[in-house]
Order: structure tokens, then C-alpha cells, then sequence
């Protein structure tokens, strides 16, 4: 179920869940492997939820901050000291399902980029574990429009990222 928070920064609330996504943004679908098996799904899908894999991969998230539900909002920051940046976003969708797991958040005013990140665990027939990281986005603040190029590829190299810290997390 989608939920639209109040003050999104884009009109395509909940286009992540969907496809194509929205034309005039930035694409990023990045899959990869997080183990085997049930315990594994289970533990992924409670390590996302909870902002745990974020927090692993080096996202700062407030501590107290509530798990992903539609409308939580989360304050989230990469880097150090002045080249640290920053923005709040709010959960548009959640799943919790016997196969998938996983939410999407969207970009709130302030946030460097406008648009929206879905992560999500899915349980397959062979038992295989998978994270699959898919956003769309543009910059919105001076420094991501300088940066270019480099956001989308920053992007891809994170959701890798993200899997590869999922499979530790949820060995």
C-alpha cells in the first residue's frame, strides 16, 4: 500500500513498487545476492526494516528512529564533518510478505536529491536471497547538480554496497 506523505518532493509517490519508472530522473535497479534460505530471507528483511542494514552501510540514522512504515520519517546523513550530507525522507510503502520484504522512502524539502529508493529482499524459488535496490532520482541541491555524473555512479556503488553488507548481516 502506498501512503503519500505530506511535502514529497516529486509527484511519482510510490513508483518504485511499479514499472517503467518516471521519465526525467536518473535510474538505478541494482540486484545482488544476500545468501540462502529462509533465515537468511527473514533475517535481511528484519536487518531493512529496521534501518540496520542502512545504518551498517554507513547511512547515519538516528537512534529511536521508528522501523519502516508508511510515513516514518527518517533523518539520514553520509560522510564527515563539512563534506557530510544530509536530508529527511519519508517511508511511501512497505512490504512484509511470506517472499518479499522490503520499503521505499521518498525525498523530503532540504534532501541533496529529489525522488525515491525502494530496498527489497525477495525469497526466491530456489531459495536464493536477493536485495534489490531500485530509485529514481535528479539532484536538487547545488553541490549533487555540480557533482553530475558522479551521483548516479555513487548510487550504483552503494546499492552493491548495501547487498554485500545484507549478506553479513544476515549470515
Amino acid at each position: 500500500m502506498t501512503h503519500v506523505p505530506p511535502g514529497l518532493t516529486y509527484p511519482e509517490a510510490g513508483a518504485t513498487a511499479r514499472f517503467p519508472l518516471p521519465a526525467g530522473y536518473h535510474h538505478l535497479r541494482e540486484t545482488g545476492y544476500v545468501g540462502r534460505g529462509r533465515p537468511v530471507f527473514e533475517a535481511a528483511a528484519d536487518a531493512v526494516l529496521s534501518w540496520r542494514l542502512h545504518r551498517a552501510a554507513g547511512i547515519r540514522v538516528p537512534a529511536g528512529t521508528l522501523p519502516a512504515a508508511p510515513g516514518v520519517t527518517v533523518d539520514v546523513s553520509l560522510g564527515l564533518g563539512p563534506l557530510r550530507a544530509a536530508g529527511t525522507c519519508a517511508v511511501v510503502w512497505t512490504v512484509r510478505e511470506e517472499r518479499r520484504a522490503g520499503f521505499a522512502y521518498g525525498t523530503l524539502p532540504g534532501h541533496p536529491e529529489c525522488g525515491e529508493e525502494s530496498f527489497v529482499v525477495t525469497l526466491d524459488g530456489a531459495e536464493d536471497v536477493r536485495l534489490a535496490v531500485t530509485a529514481f532520482s535528479r539532484p536538487a541541491r547545488w553541490f549533487t547538480r555540480a557533482a553530475g555524473p558522479l551521483v548516479p555512479a555513487f548510487q550504483r556503488r552503494y546499492a552493491r554496497h548495501c547487498a554485500r553488507v545484507l549478506a553479513r548481516l544476515a549470515a
